[in-house]
């Protein structure tokens, strides 16, 4: 399903009869409205960072709805599209806090490969329809997957920002783990606390202090 350990770790998942029975739902509605993301790109944060690999986890809320932007990554666009507003302040943020200076490419695919687990909590959205799939049923899925993640031997750090991910926050309750949490990126609310909130060094401190390799995120075309 995955490719890599994902398929393991969630195996009773991938079997049971109520998944198959979601996923057909999933099916019909790209079949009846376009979706995104490309049905084949929605498990793409699994597939990119496997649950051994997971050192940071930035919990999005569900995809970008307009054409060619989301790629079933949080808060990531595909190469050449416009970064979204709060994209565009997640960037800023990051040169604010550590001077890594981001901006022609908004695909974060170069996290994901090092370990970030870019996870929205709804994978799939109807075209021009925020929020459109939020009582599909993904939110099973994607809670199931953090309690797995809070279960984790190696320290992890989980980034949530804006209420929505922080109503994550009651499944991670091993003390191994650090949690960082801010208001939402979005220019609505980025200066309740986003900015300034310097979650990257701390992220990074972390996972320094507890002798895993830190994250490069600097961003190159590619």
């Amino acid at each position: 399903m995955i490719g890599n350990d994902w398929d393991k770790v969630l195996d009773s998942v991938w079997k049971s009869e109520g998944f198959n029975r979601f996923m057909n739902n999933v099916k019909t509605e790209y079949k009846k409205n376009t979706c995104y993301p490309e049905f084949n790109n929605i498990f793409n944060a699994l597939k990119l960072t496997s649950y051994k690999d997971t050192k940071i986890v930035i919990i999005g809320q569900d995809p970008y709805h307009g054409e060619g932007e989301a790629h079933g990554l949080s808060f990531s666009v595909q190469d050449g599209v416009k970064l979204p507003p709060s994209l565009q302040n997640i960037f800023k943020e990051l040169y604010n806090d550590l001077g890594i200076k981001n901006g022609t490419t908004g695909d974060l695919t170069p996290w994901a490969r090092q370990g970030v687990l870019l996870l929205n909590s709804v994978l799939t959205v109807i075209k021009d329809k925020a929020a459109s799939h939020k009582e599909l049923g993904w939110q099973l899925l994607t809670d199931h997957i953090i309690k797995l993640l809070n279960q984790k031997e190696e320290p992890v750090v989980f980034i949530l920002w804006g209420n929505f991910a922080r109503s994550k926050k009651k499944y991670i309750t091993n003390n191994k783990h650090l949690v960082i949490e801010s208001a939402h990126p979005s220019p609505l609310s980025a200066y309740n606390g986003f900015f300034g909130s310097k979650p990257f060094s701390k992220a990074n401190n972390f996972l320094k202090e507890n002798k895993i390799k830190e994250v490069d995120f600097t961003l190159l075309n590619h």
